[in-house]
C-alpha cells in the first residue's frame, strides 16, 4: 500500500506504543523505515513491541514513563532524541477509559482520564517541540468520536478527547510556522483492542457491526494506514485536521452501547 521506505531516515516517539492501536502504529512506522521510540507506564508492555520493531531492521527505544508526569516525559523524550539523534514524528496515544455515568463519576475518576489523555498529550507535545523545531515534523494526536454527540457513561473521555481536538487545532496554528504539522485521528470501534473488549459487550458489539455503514468494526491496520498517510510527505498540506476513521459510524447518530 505504501513504499517500504516511506519514512526512511526519520525517528518517531509514540506514547502508549506498547499495546493496542498505538502498538499497531508504531509497528507500521517501523515497517516503513522509521526508527521508533515507544513509551508506556509498564516496561513489560514495551519490550515485546520493541523487539518486533527491531526485527524489521530499524532501531527501537523503549522507555517506561507516565504521561501524567511532565518531568518524566521530558526525560523520556530527551533520552529518545539522544538515542536516535533526531525526532520527526510524535504520536500521542496514551489513554485511559472506563464506563461510568456522570452522576456516579468521582472528581478523581474524571480528573484521571483528563490527566492521561489531554494533559498527557500536552506534556508530550511540549517536551518534543525543541526537537521537532530543528527540522520540522509531524504530531499526530489520537482522539475519538464520542464527543461529536452525546455518549452515555463516557463524559470523562468525551471531555478529554474534545480537549485534544482543540489542542490539535491550536497547535497547528501556533507551530505551523516551525514546519510542524499537527493532526489527529478519531478512531471508531476498533476490533481486537482492549477498549472494545472492555467497553463493548458481545451484544453491543453485534449491534455496532449492524449499525456501521460498512458493516464491520475497524481494524488496527485501518488506523495505522491513516497514520502512515498523515505522517508522510503525501500529507504536507494537511494541518489542524482530525481524520475520522470509523466507517461512517458517527454519521448515523446511533450509539454503540
Amino acid at each position: 500500500m505504501f513504499t517500504r521506505d516511506l519514512l526512511a531516515g526519520r525517528a518517531a516517539f509514540v506514547t502508549g506504543g506498547g499495546t493496542g492501536i498505538c502498538r499497531g502504529i508504531a509497528l507500521a512506522l517501523a515497517a516503513h523505515g522509521c526508527d521508533v521510540a515507544i513509551m508506556s507506564r509498564r516496561a513489560e508492555h514495551l519490550e515485546p513491541t520493541a523487539r518486533e520493531i527491531e526485527h524489521v531492521g530499524v532501531r527501537a527505544f523503549a522507555v517506561p514513563a507516565d504521561v501524567r508526569d511532565a518531568a518524566a516525559v521530558q526525560r523520556a523524550v530527551a533520552d529518545a532524541a539522544e538515542a536516535f539523534g533526531r525526532l520527526d514524528i510524535v504520536v500521542n496515544g496514551a489513554a485511559g477509559n472506563f464506563l461510568c455515568l456522570a452522576e456516579a463519576l468521582s472528581p478523581n475518576g474524571f480528573g484521571t482520564v483528563v490527566d492521561i489523555d489531554l494533559k498527557g498529550t500536552f506534556h508530550t507535545c511540549r517536551a518534543t517541540l525543541p526537537y521537532l523545531k530543528a527540522r520540522g515534523g509531524v504530531i499526530l494526536n489520537i482522539s475519538a468520536t464520542l464527543h461529536y454527540g452525546g455518549t452515555a457513561a463516557q463524559l470523562h473521555v468525551s471531555a478529554a478527547k474534545a480537549g485534544i481536538d482543540a489542542l490539535t487545532r491550536n497547535l497547528a496554528v501556533e507551530w505551523g510556522a516551525y514546519g510542524i504539522r499537527v493532526n489527529g485521528i478519531a478512531p471508531g470501534a476498533i476490533d481486537d483492542t482492549e477498549g472494545v473488549r472492555r467497553l463493548l459487550p458481545e451484544e453491543s458489539r453485534d449491534r455496532a457491526v449492524r449499525a456501521n455503514p460498512l458493516g464491520r468494526l475497524g481494524s488496527i491496520d485501518d488506523i495505522a494506514h491513516a497514520a502512515l498517510f498523515l505522517c508522510s510527505d503525501g500529507a504536507t498540506y494537511i494541518n489542524g485536521t482530525t481524520l475520522v476513521v470509523d466507517g461512517g459510524q458517527w454519521l448515523t447518530n446511533r450509539a454503540l452501547g
